[in-house]
């Protein structure tokens, strides 16, 4: 089954229903079809390997994405945020493509003749103007329909494969088809080349919901949007969440009765944000919602009523919950192993893997799955009693002392516990007599002293033990993370080298 079926069947059920809206603009579902058509048109026409999209989201994002689903190439939105030798370095994995999008920095980046390269307005004109009654190849579900470059927060970027198979899996495992009324709206404000972004197009569209794009997004913009179109829906990542509070906290306070349900993910939620949120739209359902590229998105959930419930348990266990990123899915099992691959039993913390129809776990170069389908994704946490995912990390943060592994969550946790503690990164650094140390960076918060370096160690001392004690604390005026809210160790770990 082709992705490309999912918009086909919305344009079928509601043509005349808008399904996009973007810089004013409205696009309805039959126009947004015979753009996708006209684009697989452009595509095939062009000879191309690759259909890439490096730009802002756009209504030429979801045309390109289809549009590749029914010419039968993979889709590969580009991080238009990288420097320039980031950016040529993966133009040049792709060659030869067609790419919508910076015609300019394209040609001085990566001046092939073999590449096709048209800007927004001009690859939405030209898909209009060949919108023809392409039909839908039948796909098995072997073709690649995306292929997105990871982050690379500790490395450089892999090629991640999605086949059509593994998102199809995802949407009919986790949407209904024409399940939200007309009036439903998605607010979408994450860049076109994360998972997240992909999956809120396929979902929303297959519900037949609204699709409110924000190219950029500003706190100000997103709240006057969420206002102004009604938006029922909307997923951020945490600093956008925070950026959202911080500007209703100064006085922006638009209507949002409509905002029923707002999903978190891409990184971690600090608890009192979190909770913070939870206080300020209590008419709101959130959900943080787990999941990484090469798993077609969430894997796991924790819902607006374990939310609620947890924010107002009594119970620490349940209290706790609110940290968790909830149960895995119905489709998708989960377990987490030790360093020689052995399941470990409730509470005993280790690596994540995860296995279902949806995972892909493929690389252009490789597939990560072992012989059972199980995928690893080097993210450390443990599963409770209930069967609640906690995660504290990327295995390859951890911080080995003296042959004693150590999470900088449970450290970066006690940080932000304390009223002056903004932000907390902890990461390993070099030590003559342990191999590797401790090292912290902590962010103050507006309008509180920066605590002396001890009193941070007496608490980690008081709260945790002595070896979590950090060998070296550094001041910041804030930390580096990358624009989905993933903080970049690496850069951390130059701070203390320098």
């Amino acid at each position: 089954m082709n992705i490309a079926l999912f918009l086909e069947m919305a344009a079928d059920a509601a043509p005349d229903r808008i399904g996009l809206v973007c810089d004013g603009q409205r696009w309805s579902y039959a126009r947004l079809l015979a753009g996708a058509r006209g684009a697989a048109a452009l595509i095939r026409d062009s000879g191309c390997s690759h259909v890439a999209l490096l730009d802002e989201s756009s209504e030429a994002a979801a045309m390109a994405l289809f549009g590749a689903a029914i010419a039968g190439v993979p889709y590969v939105p580009l991080n238009y945020r990288l420097a320039d030798a980031d950016l040529a370095a993966l133009l040049a994995r792709i060659t030869p493509a067609l790419i919508v999008g910076d015609v300019a920095r394209v040609e001085r980046l990566c001046p092939s003749a073999d590449n096709k390269v048209l800007a927004r307005a001009d690859f939405v004109t030209a898909a209009l103007d060949a919108a023809a009654d392409a039909p839908i190849e039948a796909d098995e579900g072997d073709g690649v329909a995306i292929q997105l470059f990871t982050s690379g927060t500790t490395a450089a970027p892999k090629a991640a494969i999605l086949r059509h198979a593994n998102l199809v899996s995802y949407i009919l495992g986790t949407v209904e088809f024409g399940a939200a009324p007309e009036e439903d709206a998605a607010l979408v404000s994450v860049p076109p080349y994360h998972i997240a972004g992909i999956a809120a197009l396929l979902s929303s569209i297959y519900a037949l919901r609204r699709i409110l794009l924000l190219p950029a997004f500003d706190p100000a913009a997103w709240l006057e949007l969420a206002a102004g179109e009604r938006a029922s829906n909307a997923f951020v990542v945490p600093t956008m969440l925070s950026r959202i509070i911080e500007t209703v906290d100064k006085g922006v306070r638009p209507d949002l009765g409509n905002l029923r349900a707002v999903a978190y993910g891409g990184g971690k939620m600090p608890l009192e944000l979190i909770q913070r949120a939870l206080d300020l739209f209590p008419n709101t359902g959130f959900t943080n919602a787990y999941g990484l590229t090469e798993t077609s998105s969430t894997v796991a959930l924790l819902g607006p009523d374990e939310h609620r419930a947890a924010h107002v348990a009594t119970d620490p266990a349940a209290r706790a919950r609110l940290a968790s990123v909830g149960r895995p899915l119905p489709t998708v099992e989960i377990e987490i192993r030790d360093e020689d691959g052995r399941c470990l039993p409730a509470g005993e913390p280790g690596e994540i893997y995860v296995r279902g129809d949806q995972v892909s776990g493929e690389y252009r170069e490789r597939s990560a799955l072992d012989a059972d389908g199980w995928f690893p994704t080097r993210d450390a946490g443990y599963i409770d009693a209930e069967g609640y995912l906690f995660l504290s990390g990327r295995a390859d943060d951890v911080i080995v002392r003296g042959g004693e592994n150590i999470s900088p969550g449970e450290i970066e946790d006690v940080m932000l516990a304390l009223p002056a503690i903004a932000e907390a990164a902890a990461v390993a650094i070099p030590s003559a007599e342990w191999g590797e140390a401790v090292g912290l960076i902590v962010v103050v918060r507006d309008g509180h002293a920066a605590p002396a370096d001890e009193e941070l160690k007496q608490v980690i001392r008081a709260r945790l033990r002595s070896s979590r004690v950090p060998e070296r604390v550094l001041f910041a005026k804030s930390l580096p993370y990358n624009e989905m809210g993933k903080l970049l160790r690496r850069e951390i770990k130059k701070l203390f080298a320098a």
